[in-house]
């Protein structure tokens, strides 16, 4: 958000790149780039949790699965009691690709009385439950939908309840639509991903709590898939069906759209809204919200570029827009732990965090946000475009590695103000 102040407290900013740009840290919740200095009225980090009322909602199927009640929510298996999931094996051959069907030992089905129930999924989460933190992001949406508090039983100690499981090289699954084919929405994780997961990394899981909550009907509950590395419509809402195969392509839905159905969440800035005019000699806060993909997330910088009448727009790849200046930004601090996870729950027991310490192993953590904030002052009357962009820990600079569409929206944003 563009907030505005006439005045700061203590000594002035460092001056930090051209065009008057500064940046300040020592922030209330923010990293120090210059550690003595801080200023009054400046945007507070967004939260860390998401309260499950305040995700963005994107939701598939006509009506929405999230707004049957009654008879036709539990016809539907919506409900905590009415709930199951059905696993069975792909018999699907085609040569040459596909030339055995894959096989599971124990289908779980509902036609033969055994499709898993909630109360079976929890029983299992007694042993072999988990909990971390995920950003929600869709593929094609330009800001993160939320961060959560995920906590379920990971997909592969589910399907070892159906016994050996042959040929199997990828695991589709989907929700309810209504029982209408034409609305079904699938994705999918091959085999490797969902049985490879190396040490401390994020399992793709069933999950069935959110912020230490029962996942409501709107965020897809009883039980959605949260698949951790990839965009929000791998993890999909309203459980119902799980199957594998050995059709080793991958056939989800996003794929019919010219999207890259194995795309991973890209490392990316987000610039809050703010005033598009300001009094010339108010001093400016820049604040937002970077998502780190897998690559993770080693700053965020902006641009204060001058511009005059209605330029066109800058390419990212032009020198101008690669040589900025640049200046970086005030990355929110790691917070205290127990003052932002549902009671009972405890830093030390999530993955991605140190047992000892209770401190997040990396900072910021892969597939999360985390807010950033920058001070922008001396700038004359006049109108400027800001630019806010991520550098990941391969030093991409966004929107590298994969700028193109098809693989998430990705573009550097820019907000425009008039100094007046």
């Amino acid at each position: 958000m563009l907030h505005t102040t006439p005045n700061l407290s203590r000594r002035d900013f460092v001056r930090l790149g051209a065009a008057g740009a500064a940046a300040a840290g020592g922030l209330d919740g923010w990293s120090s780039l210059a550690a003595d200095d801080v200023a009054t009225g400046a945007p507070k980090p967004h939260p860390v949790l998401t309260p499950a009322k305040d995700f963005y909602d994107v939701s598939r199927g006509t009506p929405r699965p999230h707004s049957l009640v009654g008879a036709a929510q539990i016809e539907a298996r919506l409900t905590a009691e009415s709930w199951r999931l059905e696993i069975t094996a792909d018999a699907y051959i085609e040569a040459p690709h596909t030339n055995t069907p894959a096989t599971l030992a124990k289908p779980l089905t509902l036609a033969n009385g055994n499709a898993l129930d909630l109360p079976a999924l929890m029983e299992l989460g007694k042993t072999r439950e988990v909990s971390y933190l995920k950003a929600i992001q869709c593929l094609n949406l330009e800001a993160p939908l939320g961060q959560g508090l995920w906590t379920g039983v990971p997909l592969k100690d589910v399907l070892k309840m159906c016994g050996r499981m042959d040929n199997v090289r990828r695991i589709y699954f989907w929700g309810y639509h209504n029982h209408d084919p034409k609305q079904v929405f699938k994705s999918s994780v091959s085999y490797t991903q969902l049985m490879e997961t190396a040490p401390g990394e994020l399992p793709v899981m069933l999950a069935y709590r959110l912020n230490g909550e029962p996942i409501s009907l709107i965020r897809g509950g009883p039980v959605r898939m949260i698949v951790p590395w990839s965009h929000g419509y791998k993890s999909i809402k309203w459980l119902q069906h799980i199957f594998v195969t050995n059709d080793p392509r991958n056939n989800d839905t996003y794929s019919s759209g010219n999207n890259d159905p194995d795309s991973f969440l890209k490392t990316a800035a987000y610039i809050d809204k703010g005033p598009d005019k300001i009094k010339s000699g108010e001093i400016i806060y820049l604040s937002g919200i970077a998502i780190a993909g897998p690559s993770g997330l080693k700053r965020v910088e902006y641009w204060v570029r001058r511009v005059e009448g209605n330029p066109q727009p800058l390419a990212f790849d032009t020198p101008e827009f690669q040589n900025g200046p640049w200046v970086e930004c005030a990355i929110q601090q790691q917070p205290d732990w127990s003052s932002v996870l549902p009671a009972g729950m405890k830093a030390n027991q999530l993955i991605g965090f140190d047992k000892a310490t209770g401190k997040a192993l990396t900072w910021p953590m892969r597939y999360c946000t985390a807010s950033y904030s920058a001070i922008i002052r001396d700038l004359k009357p006049g109108t400027y475009e800001i630019r806010a962009r991520t550098v990941d820990l391969n030093d991409f600079a966004q929107p590298e590695p994969r700028p193109a569409l098809k693989n998430g929206r990705n573009a550097v944003q820019v907000r425009r103000i008039e100094m007046t």
